[in-house]
């Protein structure tokens, strides 16, 4: 009978172990499941800033060779136009005293127009309104009022 006790004993208590360890495991699996599911958590949280934030760099650099390529084309628009008019040259008198006589007009026209959409627009398109006024303004002044025709050099 002691041999029945102490094998009683001894499955009773490897059971008991056995038991313990197996819960102490499972708990310490638990807890490490956790661990890497907040790590991937943060991975990927990560991962997601940086596609936003390639995605944003991406967006900004698209406008800015928009923007570039609208005003290199304004310019070589520019350029051609006073190409144009240098090649009309003094043919004809009566136009070239009408054009005269028409371009302060013109002028003070073009910046009412200005004024009256830059009034109009909501304040974060005034800026762009301002720049496109800027280049209008220079390429008038140029157009209108600058020194085009051929250089005549002095007898």
């Amino acid at each position: 009978m002691g041999e029945v006790i102490s094998l009683a004993a001894s499955a009773a208590g490897g059971g008991v172990f056995g038991l313990i360890g197996t819960v102490i495991g499972r708990v310490a699996g638990y807890f490490e499941q956790s661990q890497a599911q907040a790590h991937e958590q943060v991975r990927w949280q990560h991962e997601a800033q940086l596609v936003t934030l390639q995605m944003e760099a991406r967006r900004d650099a698209a406008e800015a060779d928009v923007r570039q390529a609208e005003t290199a084309g304004s310019w070589k628009g520019l350029a051609a136009s006073i190409e144009a008019e240098a090649a009309i040259g003094d043919s004809y008198a009566w136009v070239n005293a009408v054009r005269a006589l028409t371009r302060p007009v013109l002028t003070l026209l073009l910046w009412l127009i200005t004024w009256l959409v830059y009034t109009g627009a909501p304040e974060p398109e005034q800026a762009r309104i301002v720049e496109t006024a800027s280049f209008a303004a220079t390429a008038a002044t140029l157009w209108w009022f600058g020194d085009r025709g051929t250089k005549r050099m002095a007898r």
